[in-house]
């Protein structure tokens, strides 16, 4: 309650900065227009004012409340919470645009596409997160309109606290990579394409087994390298730079530094590609 007070307030006086208060009496017949006493000028109440006013006396709000248009009164502070958090983002993607980060890539960094593509989306995810089941799907599309115009780098961010087998899934798909860079994509698309598969532990290893066969390569040495502290390693630099970035959820892109937190649209990549000026697709 105290809460939605205070963004009722807030609300309240940034509309109304200013209300006119001891305005003069009207004049009654029995007083001549003649003898009336000259106006004095309307005192203004300040913002700051108001609001002291309107905590000092809560019930005097309240009580104005329960007589507006209620659905009106909750849009206008939907909207006004909306225009808020637009002007907000605004403000980040300038600063974001100015200031990009700057993720490690180099020559063991596995890369998705033409390695000299002039737009790098690097993912910072999480194969058991559904969200980022949705980030896959949103990647594929950016891919398909953009193709040899951008290349993709996966990183890991298991967020192991909500989903169990998210870093068994990260580490085998490490492991997968030591046999064949090229094939760990293909496990990295079967995991999302299967993230009801990764619904418990016994479940998940026999499906990292059998997708590692699938995929005609070694599923013991695969099992033995996932264990393996080089892959732990691997996993823990990606983590340690996604909070570096200030990323705290999944997943987390990078659109050539620029950061996006969270499965957005697509139109919402190609806004900030245009902006980098990169904007025509292939």
């Amino acid at each position: 309650m105290k809460r939605s007070f205070s963004a009722v307030l807030t609300l309240l006086c940034a509309a109304a900065p200013c209300f006119a208060a001891d305005a003069p009496a009207a004049m009654t017949p029995e007083t001549p227009a003649a003898a009336a006493p000259a106006a004095k000028p309307a005192h203004r109440i300040s913002r700051e004012e108001l609001e002291q006013a309107l905590n000092d006396y809560p019930d005097v709000l309240m009580s104005a409340l329960l007589k507006v248009d209620k659905a009106a009164f909750f849009k206008l502070v939907i909207d006004s919470q909306n225009a808020y958090k637009a002007a907000e983002q605004e403000r980040e993607l300038a600063e974001a645009l100015k200031n990009p980060y700057s993720p490690k890539i180099d020559d063991k960094t596995r890369i998705r596409g033409d390695k000299n593509a002039p737009i790098t989306l690097v993912e910072y995810s999480d194969f058991e997160c559904p969200y980022c089941g949705q980030g896959y799907q949103i990647v594929e599309q950016l891919k398909d309109k953009y193709g040899a115009k951008m290349r993709f780098i996966y990183k890991h961010m298991p967020l192991v606290n909500l989903h169990p087998q998210a870093m068994p899934a990260a580490r085998w798909q490490e492991a997968v990579a030591l046999q064949s860079p090229e094939k760990a994509w293909l496990f990295h698309d079967k995991m999302f394409e299967n993230q009801a598969k990764l619904g418990d532990a016994k479940t998940a290893d026999a499906f990292f087994h059998q997708t590692v066969k699938d995929l005609g390569l070694d599923d013991k040495k695969a099992e033995k390298d996932a264990a393996s502290k080089a892959v732990q390693d691997k996993i823990d630099a990606d983590v340690k730079e996604a909070e570096a970035f200030g990323f705290t959820g999944t997943p987390g892109f990078l659109v050539n530094g620029v950061a996006v937190r969270g499965a957005y649209p697509p139109a919402y990549f190609d806004m900030i590609i245009g902006k980098l000026g990169l904007g025509s697709a292939e």
